[in-house]
């Protein structure tokens, strides 16, 4: 929800022509990954769209990567193969919040993420996107 902060950001992830990354996995160079590392020191989350805030995706990210290291966390092995041939040969991988609505769900289980929006930051983040969805959801279009 914080990277993808829209109803619109979820249509480009149902799109697999473009390599949307929408698996939960990293890999060197690999742009099917949802974590990049694209050069020693280097990473790119590639889950996120243009309407992101930066400032919010940079706090939930740092706070990831805290939890991470705190909770000694292994992110597995690097990913070599692209992701779908990846699963098509039995990887199972966790696939992203496909809508703002599921996105909302998952934020709301994470404590550490939403730890990122201090204060009644989380309250009003939540309040705006929890109406933003209801509100495409009740209308009808042809």
């Amino acid at each position: 929800a914080i990277g993808c902060p829209t109803v619109n950001s979820y249509r480009r992830l149902w799109d697999t022509g473009f390599w949307a990354p929408v698996f939960s996995d990293w890999g060197y160079q690999n742009r099917t990954c949802g974590l990049r590392v694209s050069a020693p020191g280097r990473f790119e989350y590639r889950a996120v769209d243009s309407f992101v805030n930066p400032y919010l995706m940079g706090g939930a990210v740092l706070k990831a990567f805290e939890d991470g290291m705190k909770n000694n966390l292994d992110p597995g092995e690097a990913e070599e193969r692209n992701i779908y041939e990846a699963i098509e040969a039995g990887k199972e991988v966790k696939k992203l919040p496909m809508s703002l609505g599921d996105a909302l769900i998952e934020l709301e289980k994470d404590k550490d993420i939403k730890s990122a929006l201090p204060g009644d930051m989380y309250k009003v983040f939540e309040h705006y996107k929890r109406n933003e969805w209801e509100t495409f959801m009740h209308t009808v279009t042809n």
